[in-house]
């Protein structure tokens, strides 16, 4: 079918950064936008500690999609996860809230985000969440907050300490920044708030594989940030390998041997991987995936004899200048879906097409504490107050919504001025959610089967039907962790670390 006889149907996948900024970039362009994406909103992933640690609410930093494209006419945004491409067709599988539908495509972007990875050892999920959604962060500010109000009844000193030690695996920016935020937390803000405990004596524990902290930015600032994390009282331990999680405390693996440390509270900060729509699509075009999952694609970030098909940020790998793949990070999600546009309206407009996509690397920015970060911006290297002034300003710009970013900016001030953390409320359902999802298994399926569909009925009770392993009453007494199982660590005697099949997929590609 030609230009002439219809507008070109563009179906994006993901309202991430790559997405949403190839959508903004053809506002003007006579196509017809269908937006795909698991949830309703766009999530500011960089602030999601914040979140976590009680500095910012949800709301902040995941305005609605619908609010942001309100002014953008030719979108249509549509809730669901897709499940399979069928390329030959061009057609997209969508499987919504309790219905499935289908969408075509004259040109599909997928920007789908990515995954938290356990490097194989997904059962570590269970005790270790990861920090990915907004989902993730309120059950991490359940299980951090939480962690303190446990504390606090506990009668035996050992038993304190094990809610009161938090453990953050993976010294990137994502752990890096949580880890001086939990310090931050313990060390300052909560101080003097409880009758029974010192939250200032709380161990904070940084650990990671590799021998440095935030490694991409250099040995002088890494040293930097290292120095940064152990004045706010943050154990670093590189070189340290996490061999087992479980309810009670992380095993791990360092020149010394293998060691137990005790603790309740530990968070994955450590690798992420692609959903699993990218090996469908690989497997729909004959294109190659990496160890991560991702899809490897074209100079111009496209599917290999599929121009028609683009493959963004965190999904792709592209090799850079260096001959390294692409960082899985905001810059090149956001300059991946402009090129994209880029070449949707070249082609509509007639123009020669395949420019190779060009990464123009604007730098590395991470939070220590208050005040305090470092900066790598070409050249330049900044680290302290400057840094943070630096950090301030690009992620201001960059936060979607004027009111969001004149929130943002007061409830910094409140914490950061101040002693105060504006967004300590946790809820059970925070709590509980992951647990809620394999007691009772996949609740769109379960809506589906109401309506006649007894196959989804019977996946939904496959969620719902797996062992548990749990620790005894007695035996939770005596470990001090009885309150678990029921506050801060939701699903910690499942069997199985996953949610159903479906619903994990679904949660996968929610970006």
């Amino acid at each position: 079918m030609t230009q002439a006889s219809h507008r070109q149907r563009v179906v994006v996948v993901g309202a991430g950064f790559g997405g949403l900024f190839a959508i903004k970039a053809l506002r003007k362009a006579p196509v017809d936008i269908t937006l795909i994406n698991g949830t309703a909103y766009h999530l500011f992933q960089p602030l999601l500690y914040q979140v976590a640690t009680g500095i910012l609410s949800e709301g902040e930093v995941a305005p609605p999609i619908r609010e942001v494209l309100r002014r953008q006419k030719n979108v249509d945004v549509r809730l669901g996860w897709v499940t399979d491409v069928d390329v030959e067709n061009k057609v997209v599988s969508v499987s919504g809230p309790g219905i499935d539908y289908t969408v075509e495509y004259d040109t599909l972007i997928v920007a789908a985000g990515a995954s938290q990875s356990y490097f194989g050892n997904d059962q570590f999920a269970d005790h270790a969440p990861g920090m990915k959604s907004i989902d993730d962060a309120l059950e991490l500010r359940a299980r951090i907050f939480g962690a303190f109000e446990v504390a606090d009844l506990q009668t035996d000193a050992e038993a304190a300490q094990r809610w009161l030690t938090f453990v953050v695996v993976g010294a990137g920016p994502t752990g890096t920044e949580l880890a001086g935020q939990i310090a931050e937390l313990a060390h300052r803000n909560l101080t003097g708030q409880y009758k029974h405990i010192d939250p200032s004596k709380a161990r904070i524990i940084l650990v990671d594989a590799i021998g440095a902290v935030l490694n991409t930015f250099g040995d002088h600032l890494s040293a930097g940030a290292q120095r940064e994390l152990e004045k706010l009282g943050v154990e670093v331990k590189l070189n340290t390998k996490v061999v087992g999680v479980d309810s009670t405390g992380i095993e791990v693996e360092d020149a010394n041997g293998r060691h137990r440390i005790p603790s309740v509270t530990k968070v994955w900060a450590a690798g992420v991987s692609a959903p699993p729509l990218a090996a469908k699509l690989a497997e729909a075009t004959g294109a190659k995936t990496d160890r991560a999952g991702r899809v490897f694609v074209e100079q111009d970030t496209t599917l290999p004899g599929h121009p028609e098909i683009f493959v963004l940020g965190d999904m792709m790998n592209l090799a850079g200048d260096d001959g390294k793949p692409l960082p899985g990070v905001a810059q090149v999600a956001i300059q991946s879906g402009r090129h994209a546009a880029d070449q949707i309206k070249r082609r509509l407009g007639g123009k020669e097409t395949g420019q190779p996509f060009k990464y123009f690397d604007k730098g590395s920015l991470a939070t220590i504490s208050r005040f305090s970060a470092v900066a790598s911006i070409g050249k330049l290297r900044l680290s302290g107050f400057p840094a943070w002034v630096v950090w301030v300003a690009v992620h201001l710009f960059y936060l979607v919504g004027f009111k969001n970013r004149v929130t943002a900016v007061l409830h910094w001030a409140v914490s950061f001025i101040g002693r105060g953390r504006s967004e300590r409320v946790a809820t059970q359902q925070q709590a509980f959610a992951r647990r809620a999802i394999r007691a009772y298994g996949d609740p769109f399926a379960r809506e589906r089967a109401e309506s006649g569909d007894h196959a989804a009925l019977a996946a939904a009770d496959a969620g719902a039907a797996r062992p548990a392993t749990s620790t005894t009453a007695a035996e939770q007494k005596q470990t001090g962790t009885e309150p678990l199982a029921r506050s801060t660590e939701p699903g910690a005697g499942s069997a199985d670390g996953s949610a159903t099949a479906a619903a994990r997929e679904r949660l996968s590609v929610r970006e």
